[in-house]
């Protein structure tokens, strides 16, 4: 026999944590290769982690509820031959030590980073920590040989409350008229991306009035026919997706992502469409968007939403995103600026269409608008640039005719 564990594994990009939701076995238990093991919840997705290897569960490291760092040690096995883990499975280490003493796992608060981490800092995660006034001994560098990445130091931020620590909390005692609704996992990991999104990009907006007539025409003609022959609603979503990620490909800045070298410019669209539950907001991926015929996107939309729903997504229906479309439409919205999702460098919403009197050749006419609102990356995409892609979203959404559908 011999002693493996299992870590925290990836989740997503950008994930820099996984909160342990529910454990689907315990201590003693004979687990299955690929059997369920564990429930873990991050800002983008809960999933189901499976075993990567056949033996007992000897000891559970993290328990429900507990919040660690990707790579995490989160249980040990006792297993009969050396496995392998599969490519996207929880990853595997070799036993440590022959002894099955239980070793703490350490915290990234209380994770002590050694002096010659601290000495390989780079300038911008130096220049990060001296203007936050962070102690970096209070934190576990996740890069290569422990180093301190600028992503641990905005993760331990999002966590810090803002006083100083010797400073005593008051306890939140709600009066007969409150009710001190507690925070979920997937929303606590939702509100510290949004914190590090907002620390990390400085956000910049824009806004444009579409007429959606001619979409609007079609739709309201082919709605029903669509429904009978293909069993799903059609949605203005596939026509948006289409038209945006024209948009993306003659401005491939706003299709990039800021890093300490240099903008990474993505050669392929994943296009993240924001699915809202009733308490958290899941972000799942369309692959290779720009490729994807109408037909197609509508069918991988009503899937993707249906298995956010049914919280049945896998980790790779949230990774690798280039760009998000809100549909804030969907829910009533009129206009609103929303966050960027790191590390993309925009986000399109797409509001309500709400008919609108408007000029049109010296006369005024009922016309269905939809305001565009973009929220952007300044450090990545200029004024300039913003505003040359939401004039193609705009020109192509507003002259939009039956031979731009791509089947």
């Amino acid at each position: 026999m011999a002693l493996k564990t299992v870590r925290m594994p990836q989740l997503g990009e950008s994930v820099v944590e996984g909160t342990v939701d529910r454990w689907l076995k315990q201590e003693g238990d004979l687990v299955r290769r690929d059997e369920p093991l564990v429930e873990v919840v991050t800002d983008k997705v809960n999933a189901e982690v499976p075993s990567p290897l056949e033996g007992r569960l000897v000891r559970i490291e993290v328990t429900e509820g507990r919040t660690v760092p990707i790579g995490t040690v989160l249980a040990a096995f006792d297993v009969e031959d050396e496995l392998e883990s599969n490519a996207g499975a929880p990853q595997l280490d070799a036993p440590a030590a022959a002894s099955s003493q239980r070793q703490p796992v350490p915290s990234p608060e209380t994770s002590p980073t050694g002096q010659s981490g601290r000495e390989r800092l780079s300038p911008a995660v130096r220049r990060l920590a001296e203007e936050n006034r962070v102690d970096l001994s209070l934190i576990a560098g996740t890069g290569a040989a422990g180093r301190i990445t600028r992503q641990d130091v905005l993760a331990f931020l999002a966590r810090t409350p803002a006083e100083p620590a010797s400073r005593p909390s008051s306890p939140v005692l709600p009066g007969e008229r409150e009710e001190l609704f507690r925070i979920s996992a997937v929303r606590r990991q939702i509100a510290e991306h949004m914190v590090r999104s907002k620390h990390t990009a400085p956000h910049a907006w824009g806004m444009r009035e579409v007429d959606m007539s001619a979409l609007v025409a079609y739709r309201e003609a082919h709605k029903e026919d669509f429904a009978q022959r293909h069993r799903m609603s059609l949605t203005y979503l596939p026509f948006v997706i289409q038209v945006v990620c024209d948009a993306l490909q003659a401005n491939p800045f706003l299709n990039s992502s800021w890093t300490e070298e240099g903008i990474l410019l993505k050669k392929y669209i994943n296009i993240g469409i924001a699915v809202a539950l009733p308490d958290a907001l899941i972000v799942p991926v369309i692959k290779d968007a720009d490729r994807r015929g109408l037909l197609d996107l509508a069918r991988i939309i009503s899937d993707l939403s249906m298995r956010a729903r049914n919280k049945s997504l896998r980790p790779e229906d949230v990774s690798n995103g280039t760009f998000t479309v809100n549909n804030t439409g969907a829910i009533g919205s009129i206009q609103g600026m929303a966050i960027i999702n790191q590390p993309q460098a925009a986000i399109l919403s797409t509001e309500k269409i709400v008919k609108r009197p408007v000029v049109v050749d010296d006369e005024i006419v009922i016309r269905p608008i939809m305001y565009l609102t973009l929220s952007f990356d300044h450090r990545v995409v200029d004024g300039l640039q913003a505003g040359r892609f939401m004039d193609a979203v705009q020109s192509g959404l507003e002259g939009w005719t039956p031979t731009q559908i791509r089947l």
